[in-house]
């Protein structure tokens, strides 16, 4: 007997607990030449439930793509909700806009185009009210920059989710001359020094391979 394989075990935990896909803006990604690098539907879902077990009515995206991780976080903050993702390419954010408009969650997301640490110094003079959750998914070399621009923009209490830290295990060699890897050493070194930040990395395997995400909370002064 084979034992199943990391897609094949994706494959049958999404149709039994995932159910609705957005596959629609999947299709439409790969249509527009768009990266297969979105999420994974399981990835989504869990984004959404931490969303919503963080009770987030605001959240903030860095990296927005064909929009696939933004429809499962517009979701999670409800009718009343706000999420603001930033996205680099104006072609990629005019499909995300498209297909977050199809699913009918248009009406709680702004999309900002053009390179985040532009418009991230925009964002924070406009004073807003602190976000609820932080998920990070663009370019790696700069994560370590986006986290400490998320620490700005939160609260205590707030989650900051940055994805695709472990490379594959390649984060865990530092002889490694990955530029990705290198970067997610520095945001390691980061979140363990940064007194304002409570901080794991959980790894995933699954249907995007061996990879993982980080995971931190933002302390009070009680903390």
């Amino acid at each position: 007997m084979t034992t199943p394989g990391w897609a094949e075990v994706d494959r049958y935990l999404v149709d039994t607990l995932v159910g609705e896909q957005d596959s629609a803006a999947l299709t439409a990604n790969k249509a527009a030449g768009l990266p297969p690098i979105d999420v994974s539907p399981a990835q989504g879902k869990l984004l959404h439930l931490l969303a919503r077990t963080a009770r987030a009515r605001r959240v903030l995206e860095i990296g927005t793509l064909g929009g696939y991780s933004t429809i499962w976080l517009a979701r999670a903050v409800g009718a009343d909700g706000r999420v603001i993702t930033l996205e680099f390419a104006a072609q990629h954010a005019e499909v995300a806009r498209a297909n977050i408009d199809r699913a009918g969650v248009g009406d709680r997301v702004e999309i900002r185009v053009g390179a985040a640490l532009d418009s991230l110094p925009v964002l924070a003079e406009e004073d807003p009210e602190p976000f609820d959750l932080v998920f990070i998914d663009a370019d790696k070399v700069n994560n370590s920059n986006y986290v400490l621009w998320a620490l700005r923009l939160t609260r205590p209490g707030s989650v900051i989710i940055v994805d695709n830290v472990v490379r594959e295990g390649a984060v865990a060699d530092e002889r490694s001359e990955d530029p990705n890897a290198q970067a997610g050493r520095d945001l390691i070194d980061l979140l363990a020094a940064e007194p304002s930040l409570d901080a794991t990395v959980v790894q995933t395997v699954g249907s995007k391979g061996w990879d993982g995400f980080a995971y931190a909370v933002v302390n009070g002064a009680g903390d």
